[in-house]
């Protein structure tokens, strides 16, 4: 039997919103969708919240996401911008808790180390080694990279809940044998 989940990864924003959707079959992960939302041609901040919310809410039905990955704010020199991302983030967050989603933050550090290795790479990085961990033919790369920092967030997650040796707590070599008999020769 196969099993089957999909995630849906979210770079907010107030000017662009990066998504990327994930589907995992059997452990192994395919591209469904990316894309970004536009939203610098909105001047009123209080639209771009509701653009956010319908989109997210048109997302969900869409591709029925089972679990929401969302890159968690960082902290920046400029107050209202921050303020204006965390908004941003709540309300995408309201339209998964709206559908009964459970939401999984993580820190841009964390997303970044997890796709390349490194938390400060740049995001052309986090790019290119999604596109060849995804196999994404370059015609289906998309010129914003918040489409992919989107993406980035869903790979994260399925690189943290698909974790083999997650289940298996290791304490001492003696576990790690008695875990792992095919592994040891005595």
């Amino acid at each position: 039997m196969e099993k089957e989940r999909i995630i849906l990864g979210i770079d907010p924003g107030t000017q662009i919103m990066g998504y990327g959707v994930l589907r995992v079959v059997n452990n192994k992960p395919e591209l469904m969708a990316m894309g970004v939302l536009q939203l610098s041609k909105y001047d009123d901040h209080y639209l771009k919240l509701r653009r956010i919310f319908e989109r997210i809410i048109s997302l969900i039905d869409e591709f029925l996401p089972d679990e929401l990955a969302i890159e968690a704010p960082f902290f920046g020199k400029n107050v209202q911008s921050m303020l204006k991302l965390g908004r941003a983030q709540g309300v995408a967050m309201a339209a998964a808790l709206s559908r009964d989603i459970p939401i999984f933050e993580y820190a841009p550090l964390k997303i970044k180390m997890s796709i390349t290795g490194n938390g400060r790479a740049a995001k052309e990085q986090v790019a290119y080694m999604l596109q060849n961990f995804l196999k994404i033919p370059n015609e289906n790369m998309l010129p914003q990279m918040d489409a992919t920092d989107g993406l980035a967030a869903a790979v994260c997650h399925y690189f943290q809940t698909n974790n083999p040796t997650q289940d298996k707590k290791i304490t001492s070599w003696k576990d790690y044998i008695h875990k792992n008999p095919g592994k040891v020769k005595k």
